[in-house]
């Protein structure tokens, strides 16, 4: 039997079967977080947050191509790119398993026999089919995100290296090396995760060309990691900072054209390698030569980041960061605006890191690089606590870091880390709840989809093992059925692939370690590596488990060497063909099957459309030629995908009020986007360049009264970008500092303008001017000030309108909005009703989409689920304002809308929430909405789904403890917890503390309601 065409085939059909699969689940349309943004930079060619993805956007520009170009198949284009590249990545994982299994099997190049043909194909079978139907890869592999790319790329060089070793005894078998660098090149413009598999390609190289010693063993390993962090840090970073350091030499220096001294810097490396090329062929220095063409071919992969710049000169819609010159692509490979972490050595979070001057701030001028303030980095070895291995060294709690190290290191309030803590909490945390469970999602159980911070309720792994997994997260019975037995993620495979993959790493590193390591290295600097690496802080916005896939590739490839293992052991009970045959169909079924049966509903997206039916009702809920100001990805990039691709609503300016914050996202605003004019942000270019402006602090000033409210234009203009010396200060290292002088700014209104444009209505009672009272406020940053300069110099010509009252509140801005739909406009009404009545119900009525969640069977994870209760809350404020104003009738239509296009199969009003139940509490105000609009068989639906879920919440808390305290003693003990007071709950009720009492307040008011709102039945008189 031809081994080779039988191993072609297979893996051919494999692909198509996985590629089939990701087909028919992808998302109808484009998805929520950055998804969005990548398909709408694809379409346009711009440009998306650091470090960037250029070899993605050219490759899906290609696919939206292919689809036609047409606006409403970019998204199903660019999925389908992500579906066929995690397809192919299972073909060459199929093949990367039978090359293994290959050589567990086949014993000296002999003839492969059709038995071992069989048992070698069923094992790569399975190990793909495995990681086809796998949670983590499935959920990339149907959206339009670079990971389910990168994971292609991760494949194709892992099976490289192992192709080269198949031939490395033939001449011009090294080409497969310069092949290698050059998909890892390539890859650097999709992701950098393809470089964690070096130390394995560098590992299977060693073990073929030179002699095995345990000395030479290690500095192979050491080597792999050394060449890994020569092209993270010198080809990828250093190579530009390089380049751009050239380029103010040649540009400032010696009068020359921008780019100039980057070409130059770039032609002379490619000098040097073409030199050093022909020296050591002279010479005949074997490795010298591949080193060097291997950094060759590396850089030219790597030169997809040349369209960044060009396209950015090109000012597309979206183009973060304006990367148009070398020094601004320095900053965005490196991810200077993200912040910097210690690795190796650093302090805890009890101490202030001290900042260090790392060099002057450039920008590019007309002319010439210009110097605007300087660069700062925390210098974490220098502060006087710094230890080896500082895992807790986050100060803030923005994100809720310190109260992370304390619940998973045991820290009281005020007690300082110790090294153990310190590794407590990478053993807890890092390594344990941000990997090994993620790991064990795949392999072993999911819970449920409600994003886990720790407690036993969400999103652990679980077995389906009932004795097991009660032990290890309480009964598993008592749970709510919305985080159990009715949410589609809690998904049960019995430890199977776990075990599966355990018997096959045993079996290979008994049978050939070498090989076991090389898997092995790959399976830890995939893993691992990255949790070291990363150095995680605080409950982060969504779970990474899409972070360790690599791993979870690796793992794979275990599994399929697990059914060799099961074949053996099957041999010692039947004849060998029927034990292959055995060991095949049970793996088959109790491994692929299963996770394909248990997974398909929590990954089939195809008929969800709701990140786009979300970004149509905030733009179509913006009066025309709006400024929308958004908070976070969900809120934006969803947006930019609705105006780049689909040409919605393109005369609203989108912008996300965290990237205003910026030189190029305040300048963004003085030139026309699409169909929206330009803003008068009030400053010029050159004072908000660079870090100026980047904070500008509070100093009380005689001559200005603190009782006052002061022109907000005029302080903004003439004060803080003023060159009075009073209003400006020096640090120590001689950075200037902007201060002003008061905390309150009034923006006058222009009665004619505010009724000419529809932004007051009959009736309203109209202020002279809006008062925006900052008290409190010591500090602004850049961003504060730029959403000030917008409404300052906007003088009402155009509506201003917020995605959320947050970005409002923050400024003082909350009473002067009205809710239009989805999004809240500011108004020069003080403590308007709230919601502008007409506007608002039409755009409901006419306008909203709901992302098919009125077809029974469409799945909606949590954070759509959350997108859903920002719809449902818009409805009931909207039909609660319209009942208070007697039109109970609309007020009815608008809350049955939103019941007629929600099944509550998918998504009930009653759902067990992991933020404070915030999804009951969002449920609780549409009834309220449902009893004042006097409908009463809705709000008996609402109240009895909510009422069902939330005890079964209680039954649940009480059933973590012992059983011994009563509802009430309970509910007293979770209020002192609440209270940062000494409560007698067990452990595993503590983290419900606030759920528990939520739960019972919500339970409490729908029974009161019930009483107040429901109809009286007339009395009988006999």
């Amino acid at each position: 039997m031809n081994f080779n065409k039988v191993n072609n085939l297979a893996g051919w059909t494999v692909c198509a079967i996985a590629c089939t699969v990701y087909l028919l689940t992808m998302e109808a349309t484009v998805s929520l977080w950055d998804c969005g943004e990548f398909i709408s930079t694809a379409y346009t060619m711009g440009i998306p947050h650091p470090p960037g993805a250029p070899l993605f956007i050219l490759i899906a520009r290609f696919f939206i191509i292919l689809f036609g170009s047409s606006p409403h198949t970019a998204a199903m284009a660019v999925n389908s790119m992500s579906a066929i590249a995690s397809g192919f990545t299972i073909l060459f994982l199929f093949w990367t398993i039978t090359h293994f299994a290959r050589k567990l099997v086949q014993k000296n190049d002999q003839p492969l026999s059709k038995q071992a043909v069989f048992g070698i194909i069923s094992a790569g079978a399975v190990g793909a089919l495995a990681y086809t139907f796998s949670d983590s890869f499935w959920f990339s592999a149907v959206e339009g995100e670079v990971y389910a790319l990168s994971s292609f790329f991760t494949a194709l060089v892992f099976w490289a290296i192992l192709k080269w070793e198949q031939q490395s005894q033939k001449a011009g078998a090294d080409k497969w090396l310069v092949f290698i660098f050059f998909i890892m090149g390539l890859s650097i413009g999709v992701h950098l995760l393809n470089l964690l598999t070096i130390p394995a390609i560098i590992m299977v190289y060693y073990f073929k060309r030179f002699k095995v010693t345990r000395r030479n063993t290690m500095l192979a390993f050491l080597t792999g990691c050394a060449i890994t962090g020569f092209v993270m840090k010198f080809i990828i970073v250093y190579s530009v900072k390089g380049a751009g350091a050239f380029d103010v030499y040649f540009t400032n220096e010696l009068g020359m054209p921008f780019f100039s001294g980057f070409t130059i810097f770039f032609l002379l490396i490619a000098a040097t390698i073409a030199w050093g090329i022909r020296v050591a062929n002279k010479r005949k220095l074997k490795y010298l030569t591949i080193g060097l063409w291997s950094c060759a071919f590396m850089l030219l992969g790597y030169s997809t980041y040349l369209t960044t710049m060009i396209r950015s000169n090109a000012n597309p819609g979206v183009d973060m960061y304006n990367i148009d010159n070398p020094i601004s692509l320095e900053g965005y490979l490196s991810r200077e605006k993200y912040g910097d972490w210690p690795i190796v050595y650093g302090p805890d979070f009890t101490e202030k890191t001290p900042y260090a001057k790392a060099g002057d701030e450039y920008v590019r001028g007309k002319e010439k690089y210009e110097v605007a303030g300087s660069r700062y980095v925390q210098d974490w070895s220098a502060a006087p606590g710094a230890h080896l291995f500082p895992r807790m060294y986050d100060a803030s709690n923005d994100r809720g870091q310190i109260d992370c190290y304390r619940q998973f290191a045991n820290l009281e309030v005020g007690e300082t880390p110790t090294m153990a803590d310190n590794i407590k909490y990478f053993t807890r945390y890092q390594a344990g709840w941000m990997y090994m469970r993620y790991f064990m999602w795949n392999f072993v159980g999911r819970q449920n989809d409600l994003q886990g911070f720790g407690n036993p309720r969400d999103s652990n792994f679980i077995s389906g093992i009932s004795f097991i997994d009660n032990v290890m997260v309480g009964n598993q019975q008592k749970m709510p059925d919305t985080a159990h037995i009715t949410n589609k993620a809690y998904n049960r495979l019995y430890m199977l692939p776990l075990l599966l993959g355990i018997a096959g790493l045993v079996y290979q590193y008994k049978r050939s370690r070498r090989d076991a390591l090389v898997n092995g290295l790959l399976f830890f600097f995939t893993g691992l590596a990255i949790v070291l690496f990363l150095n995680q802080a605080g409950y982060q916005p969504r779970e990474r488990d899409y972070a360790f896939v690599g791993s979870f590739y690796a793992f794979s490839i275990w599994i399929g060497l697990g059914v060799l293992w099961v074949k053996q052991v099957l041999e010692k009970f039947t004849k060998p063909p029927i034990a292959a045959y055995l060991a095949a169909g049970l793996c088959l079924l109790a491994v692929p099957v299963l996770m394909a049966q248990q997974e398909w509903d929590d990954h089939d997206r195809h008929q969800k459309t709701l990140a786009l039916d979300l970004a149509k009702n905030y733009l179509n809920s913006c009066p025309p030629n709006a400024i929308l100001f958004t908070a976070e990805d969900n809120d934006s990039y969803a947006l930019w995908y609705a105006q780049e691709v689909e040409g919605v609503r393109k005369d609203v300016r989108v912008v996300v009020s965290t990237l205003i914050g910026t030189d190029w996202g305040i300048d963004q605003l003085r030139y026309k986007v699409n169909n929206s004019a330009p803003f008068n942000v009030v400053f010029r270019p050159d004072q908000v360049a660079g870090d100026k402006l980047n904070v500008i602090y509070y100093n009380p000033t005689p001559g200005y009264d603190k009782y006052k409210y002061y022109d907000l234009y005029d302080v903004l203009k003439n004060v803080v970008g003023g060159n009075d010396p009073r209003f400006t200060t020096t640090s120590e290292d001689g950075d200037a500092y902007s201060l002003y002088p008061t905390q309150k700014f009034s923006v006058p209104v222009d009665l004619k303008t505010v009724t000419a444009n529809g932004t007051i209505h009959a009736g309203d009672k109209v202020v002279d001017s809006l008062h925006i009272d900052l008290t409190g406020k010591n500090y602004l940053f850049k961003n504060d000030l730029a959403i000030l300069a917008v409404i300052a110099g906007n003088q009402w010509k155009r509506p201003v309108c917020f995605s959320n009252l947050g970005t409002a509140q923050d400024l003082g801005l909350d009473k002067y909005t009205r809710l239009n739909g989805l999004t809240y406009q500011l108004v020069p009404v003080e403590n308007s009703n709230g919601v502008n009545l007409d506007v608002a119900y039409n755009n409901v009525m006419q306008r909203f989409g709901y992302g098919n969640a009125g077809k029974k069977g469409v799945y909606f994870d949590e954070e759509n689920r959350r997108r859903l209760n920002t719809i449902k809350l818009a409805h009931a404020q909207i039909a609660r304002n319209l009942a208070q104003a007697g039109r109970k009738e609309e007020a009815r239509r608008i809350l049955e809308r939103y019941d007629e296009h929600v099944n509550e199969s998918n998504v009930p009003y009653g759902f067990t929430a992991n933020r404070g139940n915030m999804h009951n509490i969002f449920s609780l105000q549409f009834l309220e909405a449902c009893y004042m609009a006097e409908d009463w068989t809705l709000a008996n639906k609402v109240a009895t789904s909510l009422k069902k879920d939330l005890q079964q919440q209680m039954q649940y808390y009480r059933a973590l403890g012992d059983g011994s305290q009563t509802e009430e003693e309970i509910l007293n003990n979770a209020f002192l917890l609440t209270q940062g007071k000494a409560g007698d709950l067990s452990n595993r009720q503590a983290p419900f503390a606030q759920d528990i009492l939520s739960s019972y307040q919500l339970l409490n008011q729908i029974e009161k309601w019930k009483q107040e709102f429901q109809p009286k039945r007339p009395s009988v008189i006999n």
